[in-house]
């Protein structure tokens, strides 16, 4: 099986859903079972229906975690040497050539993957365009409205 890579913070995060999804989702999804069953005709009982679905889906998330978590590469981004170049974990400042405007964006892991907090997937468009750039350069991203440039105006590892 192909390593997962995720940061610290990332791994920390799912380690939280897991034991949560263990120890509280788990146990009241069985006791909403149970007492849905008591209700007697099972045939006809919504609440034991959807109890059951929602026990599926949390087995199913604890077997998906459990999966990401063995697969794991854990990086710690302030422990990357990578020489100024853009690799998995960096923060990278850049700024659009046409508009000037400046972002910040640190390429992570698919499951820590969010926009709102400058946080991109590394599979992402973007983040295939930046690694191996360095401090300078100018990466060119496909956008649904064209092509992008972003000058690499600074890059550190956090």
């Amino acid at each position: 099986m192909a390593t997962i890579p995720i940061t610290k913070r990332g791994a920390e995060k799912l380690k939280q859903e897991l034991h949560r999804l263990k120890t509280v989702d788990r146990p009241w999804v069985i006791t909403a079972i149970a007492d849905a069953r008591a209700q007697g005709d099972l045939s006809e009982n919504a609440e034991y229906e959807a109890a059951k679905d929602r026990q599926g889906f949390i087995e199913g998330r604890i077997q998906d975690i459990e999966g990401k978590l063995s697969a794991a590469q854990v990086v710690d981004p302030s422990s990357v040497d990578a020489g100024g170049k853009v690799v998995f974990g960096a923060t990278v400042e850049l700024e659009e050539e046409e508009s000037g405007e400046a972002v910040r964006y640190q390429i992570v892991g698919e499951d820590e993957a969010d926009l709102k907090h400058g946080l991109i997937n590394v599979s992402s468009p973007i983040a295939r365009a930046l690694i191996g750039k360095e401090e300078g350069d100018t990466a060119e991203v496909q956008a649904p409205g064209g092509i992008k440039r972003y000058e690499i105006v600074g890059i550190s590892y956090v």
